[in-house]
C-alpha cells in the first residue's frame, strides 16, 4: 500500500473542465481543457458549457492519472467543485466525483470554489513563500471581487464585495464595447503596455466602505466612446492602445484603493492575490509596489493556479482529508456558495 495521500480533484465551476491529482501540497499532475466555443458568443453560454464538460471530464481525468503516473486504485481521496458556479457545470463534475468515490470507496471532499482561489497560495510552488494568518486576500474573478480576511484555512471573512459587476466582467464588457474578442481581459492587458494610462478619465465608482461597484464605471466609459465616436467614426481604432491602458489603469486604482483602505483598518500587512483576473500584470506589479509604499508583504501566485484550475480543488482536498473533512454522496452542488 503507498504512503502517498494521492488525492484527485475535478474543477467544473464554468467554461474549463480540471483534473489534478496533489500528495501533501505538492500538485503531481494538472490538467485542464479550456472551451474556445464561448468566444463567437462573446460570453459564457451555460447550457453549451455543461455539454463540453460531459465531453471532457473523462479525458482530462484519464490524463491527469497518467501524467502522475498513477492508478485509480492508487488514489485516497475525490475532492470536487460543490460551488459557486453555473449550476449545470457543477452537476457534471459532482456527478463525476461522486460516483467516482463511491466505486473506488474512497471519501468524497466538497470544495468550495471561492475558498480554493484563495488557499490556492498554499500550494508548494504557488510561491517562494506561504502567508502566515491572519493575512488578506484580494480575489479577483470573472464572476467575484471580494477583499477577505483569512484567519486559517477554513476560517474567512468577507471584508468587501462587489454589489454588481465583478471586475473580471468590467473588463470583459469594456472589451465588448471597444470590440475587442472574449475574453478581453488579456487583450486589454497586452495593449496596455503599450498605451498611456493617464489618457482618459473615467467615473469612479462612490462607494462606501469596503464595497465594490463597477456598474456605473463600464456605463461611463459606454458614454464616453459613444460621444467620441459620434465624433470621429475612427476614434476608437486610432486611441485603442490609450482606451485600454486607460480602462484598465482605473479598474485597478479602483481595486487598490480599497485593498489599501482595508489593510489600514485592520492593520493586516500580509497581502495575498487570487482568481483569473489577479493574472493582469500592472494588478500584479501595483501589488508588489505595495512593499514599498505600504510596508505591505505580498504573495503572488503564479498564472497557471490564478485562472479556474483543478490544484486549487486539490489544495483544499487536502488540507481537508488531514481533518478528515469528509462529504456526504447526498450533498448537493450549489450554484451560490458563499465563504
Amino acid at each position: 500500500m503507498s504512503d502517498k495521500n494521492y488525492i484527485l480533484a475535478i474543477e467544473s465551476s464554468c467554461d474549463d473542465t480540471g483534473a489534478a491529482i496533489i500528495d501533501g501540497n505538492k500538485i503531481i499532475s494538472n490538467v485542464v481543457a479550456s472551451q474556445k466555443i464561448h468566444e463567437i458568443y462573446g460570453g459564457v453560454v451555460p447550457e453549451l458549457a455543461s455539454r463540453a464538460h460531459q465531453q471532457n471530464i473523462v479525458p482530462v481525468v484519464d490524463q491527469a492519472l497518467k501524467q502522475a503516473n498513477i492508478n485509480k486504485k492508487e488514489l485516497k481521496a475525490i475532492a470536487y467543485t460543490r460551488g459557486p458556479g453555473l449550476m449545470g457545470s457543477l452537476l457534471v463534475g459532482g456527478s463525476f466525483a461522486k460516483s467516482f468515490s463511491q466505486s473506488l470507496d474512497i471519501p468524497l471532499i466538497e470544495v468550495n470554489h471561492m475558498q480554493a482561489h484563495i488557499l490556492a497560495n498554499f500550494i508548494e510552488d504557488a510561491n517562494d513563500e506561504k502567508p502566515t494568518f491572519p493575512f488578506l486576500c484580494l480575489t479577483v474573478s470573472g464572476g467575484h471581487t471580494q477583499i477577505v480576511k483569512i484567519n486559517n484555512y477554513f476560517e474567512m471573512e468577507i471584508l468587501g464585495e462587489t454589489i454588481d459587476d465583478a471586475a473580471g466582467e468590467a473588463f470583459d464588457k469594456a472589451g465588448k464595447i471597444l470590440n475587442l474578442p472574449y475574453p478581453a481581459g488579456p487583450i486589454i492587458d497586452k495593449k496596455s503596455k503599450i498605451g498611456d494610462p493617464t489618457k482618459f478619465q473615467f467615473a469612479k465608482p462612490k462607494i462606501e466602505g469596503l464595497n465594490f461597484s463597477f456598474s456605473g464605471f463600464k456605463t461611463s466609459i459606454l458614454y464616453f466612446i459613444q460621444k467620441e465616436v459620434k465624433a470621429n467614426p475612427n476614434f476608437i481604432e486610432e486611441n485603442i492602445d490609450d482606451l485600454c491602458a486607460s480602462i484598465q489603469h482605473s479598474i485597478v486604482n479602483i481595486l487598490m484603493e480599497k485593498l489599501k483602505k482595508a489593510s489600514d483598518e485592520t492593520g493586516i500587512k500580509q497581502i495575498a492575490i487570487a482568481g483569473g483576473v489577479s493574472a493582469n500584470s500592472e494588478i500584479r506589479q501595483r501589488l508588489k509596489d505595495g512593499e514599498t509604499e505600504f510596508g505591505w508583504k505580498t504573495f503572488i501566485p503564479k498564472f497557471a493556479y490564478t485562472t479556474d484550475n483543478a490544484a486549487m480543488i486539490a489544495m483544499v482536498g487536502s488540507l481537508k482529508f488531514d481533518q478528515e473533512l469528509f462529504t456526504e454522496n447526498t450533498v448537493k452542488s450549489v450554484a451560490k456558495y458563499h465563504i
